[in-house]
Formats: C-alpha cells, sequence, structure tokens
C-alpha cells in the first residue's frame, strides 16, 4: 500500500493548521477557530451535487486519454534506471501476475476496493482517470463526472482513493475532494479551503461519513460528516513544528520549508511520512499533538516508507536511491530512532517504489521498469520475479485486499492483477 504520493508546495505563510478556516465562516467564527486546534471547523458551504454519468465514455475520449499520456512520469518519484533488466543471477521462473488491459495509458496513481462489497473497485489517475469494476477487477470501465465538463476533467490528476460500505472519497490535484455515500452512483463536491494548509495527500474513509484527510504540510483532520466539519489531529503544521524544535539533531529539520511526500496510514490510526527532500522521515500516533521527526541512518536519500503488513506495533519498512531497502522491526519511542537493518535484494539498480504485504509471509515489493520482487520470509529477503519484464512501465504502487486479490498499477495505464498459487 502506499503509496502515490505527492510533494505538494508548502504554505510558508501559515505558520500553523488552526490557518484552516473552511468556506463560509462568519467572522466572529473565523475568530472562534483561529487561536486553537482543539475547536471543530464548520464548512456553510453547500456542496455542489454531481451526477456521474454510468455510461462508458466515449471511444474519442478513451483514445485521448492513451494517446496522450504515453511516456508521462510521476515527477516526484525516482525511479532509478527505466531500461536493462535485473542481474542474470536474479532472474527467476516466478510469474504471479497477469496484465488487465485498460482503455487508458495514463499514469495510474491509487486502486482501492470496497471491503464490505469486495467485488466493487475504483481505480484513479492523471489526466482525470476514473475506472470503475465490479467482477474484482477483471473488466474496468472509464467514468465521468457529470458535473465536470470533459476538458476541465481531464486537467484533474486524481491521487487518492478510499472506499467503505458504499462511501467513496477522491482527492486529486488542482486541490479537490469528492465525496458519494451511494457507491458513487451520485456524488458532491466538498469545499475546500483556500486557507487550507498544504494540498490534500491522503484520504481514508472509515464509514458512517467518517473520513482522515491529511496535507502536504502536516495537517490531519477527522470528519464524521463526510467534509462538511473537520477537527485538526495536530496542533501546527510540520514546518513549525521542525522551526520551534530546530535544534532536535535531525540531519535537514532546521529551517524546514518544504513538504512532505508518501503520506501513510497503519490500521491503528498512526502515521509515516517522509520529507520532500528524502533527508528524514516523521511519525505521529493518535493522541499526540505534534509530528516527531526522525533521522533516516543513512547517507542514502529516502524513497519512500510504510508500516511493516500495514501495522504501526510490526515495525516499518524504508527504500533508498539506488534499490536499497531497509526494514525496522521496532517503532521509534519518542524522539528515538529505530535502528533499520539492509534487506537482501538485489534490485540491479532498480528503485523500489512500494512494498505491500499479502499476508505475514508473503510481500511483495515493485519499482521502476516494470521491476517485481517478492519475499516468501514475511520480508527478510527478496527475489526477482518476471512477472512483469515484457512491460517497461514503473510500478508505483502494490496492494493487498484480503485473501489472494492483489493489484500493482503505474505508468501508461499499466493494471496487474495478482495470480494466486505461483510460489
Amino acid at each position: 500500500m502506499t503509496a502515490s504520493k505527492s510533494g505538494c508546495a508548502l504554505l510558508a505563510a501559515l505558520a500553523g493548521v488552526s490557518a484552516f478556516v473552511p468556506h463560509g465562516l462568519t467572522k466572529t467564527a473565523q475568530q472562534q477557530v483561529k487561536g486553537g486546534f482543539g475547536h471543530e471547523h464548520t464548512s456553510a458551504a453547500s456542496s455542489r451535487p454531481m451526477r456521474m454519468s454510468l455510461d462508458d465514455v466515449s471511444e474519442s475520449r478513451g483514445g485521448f486519454l492513451k494517446d496522450s499520456a504515453l511516456g508521462l512520469a510521476v515527477g516526484a518519484v525516482a525511479v532509478g534506471a527505466s531500461t536493462g533488466a535485473p542481474p542474470a543471477a536474479e532472474a527467476a521462473t516466478v510469474s504471479a501476475w497477469e496484465q488487465i488491459q485498460l482503455p487508458v495509458a495514463s499514469v495510474l496513481y491509487d486502486i482501492a476496493f470496497d471491503p464490505e462489497h469486495p467485488d466493487h473497485g475504483l481505480v484513479v489517475g492523471a489526466q482525470g482517470t476514473f475506472l470503475e469494476t465490479f467482477d474484482g477487477g477483471y473488466k474496468w470501465s472509464v467514468r465521468t463526472f457529470g458535473n465536470l465538463d470533459e476538458e476541465e476533467e481531464i486537467n484533474y490528476r486524481f491521487q487518492k482513493v478510499s472506499m467503505y460500505n458504499d462511501e467513496i472519497f477522491i482527492i486529486g490535484k488542482p486541490p479537490i475532494l469528492l465525496h458519494s455515500k451511494d457507491a458513487g452512483k451520485t456524488w458532491e463536491r466538498v469545499p475546500l479551503s483556500p486557507k487550507l494548509p498544504g494540498e490534500p495527500s491522503n484520504i481514508v474513509a472509515l464509514g458512517g461519513a467518517k473520513a482522515e484527510m491529511t496535507t502536504s504540510s502536516g495537517a490531519i483532520y477527522y470528519t464524521k460528516n463526510a467534509g462538511m466539519n473537520w477537527s485538526a489531529q495536530v496542533k501546527e503544521t510540520v514546518d513549525a513544528t521542525l522551526n520551534r524544535i530546530s535544534s532536535s539533531g535531525v540531519s535537514g529539520a532546521s529551517y524546514f520549508t518544504g513538504s512532505i511526500i508518501g503520506t501513510t496510514r497503519a490500521e491503528d490510526g498512526s502515521y509515516l511520512a517522509v520529507s520532500s527532500r528524502g533527508n528524514f522521515y516523521l511519525t505521529w500516533s493518535p493522541g499526540q499533538d505534534f509530528w516527531i521527526p526522525h533521522n533516516r541512518g543513512t547517507s542514502r536519500r529516502i524513497q519512500n516508507m510504510g508500516f511493516v503488513r500495514g501495522r504501526a506495533a510490526e515495525g516499518l519498512w524504508m527504500t533508498l536511491n539506488g534499490g536499497a531497502m531497509q526494514m525496522s522491526k521496532t517503532l521509534p519511542e519518542g524522539t528515538n530512532d529505530p535502528v533499520f537493518s539492509e534487506t537482501a535484494i538485489k534490485s540491479g539498480g532498480y528503485g523500489i517504489i512500494d512494498v505491500a504485504w499479502k499476508n505475514d509471509n508473503e510481500a511483495w515489493a515493485v519499482g521502476g521498469g516494470g521491476s517485481l520482487w517478492y519475499s516468501t520470509d514475511g520480508g527478510e529477503t527478496f527475489k526477482f520475479s518476471s512477472g512483469a519484464t515484457n512491460i517497461g512501465a514503473n510500478l508505483y504502487d502494490v496492494k493487498f485486499f484480503g485473501g489472494d486479490k492483489g493489484f500493482a498499477i503505474g505508468s501508461d495505464g499499466v493494471l496487474l492483477k495478482y495470480i494466486p498459487d505461483q510460489l
């Protein structure tokens, strides 16, 4: 799971998350929320209903998406070598993935399935890409939003989608938040304040109109009414925290003016994020007032990070420039940094972009040039898989949704589906 992952520009003029004042507040109400983070922020602006067309997009639109997206890459992620193959010594016959043909060729950023209705899934991506399946991921159809005209919709880069019991949230760039409470039959556009610190970077549907949203400045918000009210979970943005504790000893944290990327949520609500320069990372647990920065412990730039098996209690994984991977079996204790150890993986210099666990023992990593690696010992060692060597596209995200349901997505409209019993 991971994340694709945006490095959004920080709003330098905002000192803290409390500067977020949603649309529609009166001057008095703005004064009430200006001073602190414990207040519930109210958005009085009405949501604009959006009817989604359930018909496939016209052939011309699909053709345009497919033709115009070739060669598009995610600028925020370095993927290492883009041609060639991993070392011959790593070559293997393992092929546990099949490519699902899609009617688009744009960069795919995220995929989600409804845990309560597991055959219903969505894929989002660049150039307004929005795909839907009702058969568990074998057949996908292009969808569109009726209230976004074709020229407007194609300018959006939908980056994250989350589903739970027929409720769906989607965020994208330029900043947009979409919500559906009826499995995508109808949609509303939830207002986002121009004073929001940073841009939306992640969204997690929690069911019953509840959700959590993070921003590129480190804000964490919680809603229990589908985005009409948001309550801040941290007291200040990441830059404010780092500049306040500039003597913390964290390399790159002093006078920080960047943003955070790769914001990942664990099952227990803990968060993990990486600085946009890849020189340090941050952790946050429910109940804490601030993000806690940590040294990376290596001279290499952090490419991505996540929780082992998606659980905060099981430690962290980290991928680094040059195709290296490290793991820690413990979480940071306060400001103490955990000890990471090298993971045995011969990447051939390919950037490793994402890692996900199918179960306690089987794990998969994806990266540049269609590279796939697998582990059968819980992530201690990884071997190369030939499952996507004939594709060539960069793979940005790999996810498992329980049982044998797994997918990897990437550039050029590439969607791979996991085939069980191939290891």
